[in-house]
């Protein structure tokens, strides 16, 4: 059956739309419909309209958003990507890849497994270790630029500082402070969930390029919305030098 022209474009653009907000929703879930509007350019009730045909389809889950900042009122709703959301952001090579993986390591073991996944993942160590280079000697300086190199190769980075900069009271029980680094796509999740060595690779990639031991705290292969590696800083030097 033949779409008329007149039909075809509107729908064409809506598909679009749809599939922008999708991916917004895996950079920087949780996310609400309002930010979304704003990040996206579209009206709230547009957003609203491809939220509830995302979740017809299984590919968006919503929960209630954060209360700090809120006033009173009904709660917001901010919206993460399903099991359904990330498969249809993976490509068909995943699956590929995780069968040749099942082979490799039936035929060579579990360790052959973890060399070839250092291997993968120390090649784009060595693009990222020029670009933070670039970047200078500062943590967060360092950790922007991966957050940079990071998006630019679909893995929907973003970073945000966590905890007391200055290391002094209300930072959190362990007194710790640092940037909290998040990504809200994995191009091979589906393969890291069977073969956790490709986190492992990552996160030991990460604590070399940053020059600090990273902590892994969620990934998304086991099940989290967004993978999340906690990236320790340094107190600023003026509160070093008032604590002697």
């Amino acid at each position: 059956m033949n779409i008329p022209a007149s039909t075809a474009v509107p729908q064409v653009l809506e598909s679009r739309t749809r599939d922008r907000v999708l991916q917004a929703i895996g950079e920087h879930g949780p996310v609400t419909a309002t930010a979304l509007a704003e990040d996206l350019g579209l009206t709230v009730p547009a957003v609203r309209r491809h939220l509830d045909n995302l979740a017809e389809s299984h590919l968006i889950e919503d929960r209630e958003a954060s209360p700090a900042g809120r006033g009173r009122g009904r709660p917001a709703r901010a919206y993460v990507l399903s099991e359904g959301g990330h498969q249809a952001l993976e490509s068909d090579y995943d699956h590929l890849a995780t069968e040749a993986l099942r082979f490799l390591s039936a035929e060579a073991g579990d360790e052959a497994v973890r060399r070839f996944a250092e291997s993968r993942v120390g090649q784009l160590e060595q693009r990222y270790a020029v670009e933070l280079a670039a970047a200078g000697t500062g943590t967060a300086q360092r950790v922007q630029a991966l957050v940079t190199a990071l998006t630019r190769d679909g893995f929907a980075a973003s970073a945000r500082p966590v905890g007391d900069p200055t290391g002094t009271a209300g930072s959190g029980a362990t007194g710790l402070s640092g940037i909290q680094l998040c990504q809200g796509h994995c191009p091979v999740q589906h393969a890291a969930r069977e073969f956790p060595q490709f986190c492992d690779a990552e996160t030991d990639a990460f604590s070399r390029l940053l020059g600090v031991h990273v902590q892994r705290l969620a990934t998304l292969a086991q099940g989290d919305h967004v993978c999340t590696t906690f990236v320790p800083t340094k107190p600023e030097p003026s509160t070093e030098r008032s604590s002697r």
